[in-house]
């Protein structure tokens, strides 16, 4: 019997319906009342262990992104009907303070608690999270507004951050190295616009990041997918590799499937492979980083990684790859089994050592929009 089978067969199909209520029961009430704050607005960047929001931490922009993605992501599923007003709030408080607060276009990267800026930087991995949010709330209810954020977001993109060496640049700084992680993210909110406004010219905008992909950032003799490049996009030697991202991909080359019908299954199961090879023994969750070889550089294992494996064995299933939704349950039972089992309910662990002992003293907000995405894959695919 296999890992993810013998798994499978210890809680393995009722995990599902588990982690569902655990998003409806605790997780989503939890993060709209102590995770929010009454009294300046905002969602806060973090909890202590005891479950206390933590009021000092600057307001980072991914993270009002994420968690008005996550309530509205919730409405559109039935899950919590709260989540609508819930993430409409979040939108508001994000729009008013971090759009443009000192006259210059573009979000500020972070607002102190009071909600002035923190730091001023228009960072393009940020933005890609603002643009999903703006997505995901358009898909409630077409609202117009909604839809001019989203196209001046886009003019925003097209005209101070696109690269002449394709996609788009790090952000106004132009810092370097080059990184995949905001194409990623970026070409996850194309796929998102496109669902909410069936505007054909996102599969067109999606297409350009599928393109970069198969051109300079996917490794087609070792199969893997660098995070580091030069201004061109050639590799910088030695290549990191995470693994959480080749799963990530995987996921999202299917969902551009979807919505394209460009055939992906080569690259998705080449990705999901090598993903598989920086795996802790102990526990069989994926560690933070390896090289192009296959060797692991960091026995550090975060939350992320663990629900984007969910998702890539959930991507494999809806594609009829045999054993893929057994394999998928048994990715969230490690989830739940190491991440999710906090003494704070509707909390969680964000990262562990090789020996298992917490790193992080806090519960960030920002692994939220993981586990919410990797649950609400799971009801649709596996049931």
């Amino acid at each position: 019997m296999s890992e993810a089978q013998s798994v499978a067969a210890n809680g393995a199909a009722e995990v599902v319906g588990r982690l569902k209520r655990r998003m409806i029961d605790h997780a989503l009430p939890l993060w709209s009342t102590v995770g929010w704050d009454d009294a300046a607005g905002g969602f806060f960047d973090r909890l202590h262990q005891d479950g206390s929001a933590d009021r000092t931490a600057p307001r980072r922009l991914l993270v009002q992104a994420r968690q008005i993605y996550c309530y509205a992501k919730a409405a559109q599923m039935g899950w919590y009907p709260e989540g609508r007003a819930i993430a409409l709030k979040g939108l508001d408080y994000m729009l008013a303070k971090a759009k443009a607060p000192d006259g210059q276009p573009g979000f500020v990267f972070s607002l102190n608690p009071e909600g002035g800026v923190a730091n001023p930087l228009r960072d393009t991995y940020s933005h890609a999270f603002v643009l999903l949010a703006l997505a995901t709330c358009y898909g409630l209810d077409q609202d117009a507004q909604i839809r001019a954020e989203i196209d001046a977001l886009l003019s925003f993109l097209d005209t101070q951050l696109r690269s002449p060496h394709g996609g788009f640049k790090e952000g106004l700084s132009s810092s370097m190295p080059r990184r995949q992680n905001p194409q990623m993210h970026l070409f996850e909110a194309m796929i998102a616009c496109f669902d909410a406004t069936h505007d054909l010219s996102f599969q067109n905008r999606a297409g350009e990041f599928f393109a970069l992909f198969v051109a300079n950032l996917y490794d087609k003799q070792a199969h893997v997918l660098g995070e580091y490049f030069e201004d061109d996009w050639s590799k910088i030697p030695p290549v990191s590799v995470e693994p959480g991202h080749l799963a990530e991909w995987v996921w999202l080359l299917k969902e551009f499937e979807r919505i394209t019908g460009c055939p992906t299954g080569r690259p998705r199961g080449e990705l999901l492979a090598s993903a598989l090879r920086y795996r802790d023994a102990a526990t069989g969750c994926l560690v933070d980083e390896g090289d192009a070889e296959g060797n692991i550089r960091r026995h550090t294992r975060r939350l992320w990684p663990q629900s984007e494996l969910a998702k890539a064995w959930i991507a494999q299933a809806e594609s009829g790859e045999a054993g893929a939704a057994d394999e998928a349950r048994a990715a969230l039972v490690l989830l739940e089994r190491h991440y999710l089992s906090h003494p704070v309910a509707g909390g969680w662990y964000d990262q562990f050592d090789r020996d298992g002992t917490s790193l992080v003293a806090t519960i960030p907000a920002s692994s939220f929009y993981h586990v919410l995405c990797a649950v609400t894959e799971a009801e649709q695919v596996l049931g």
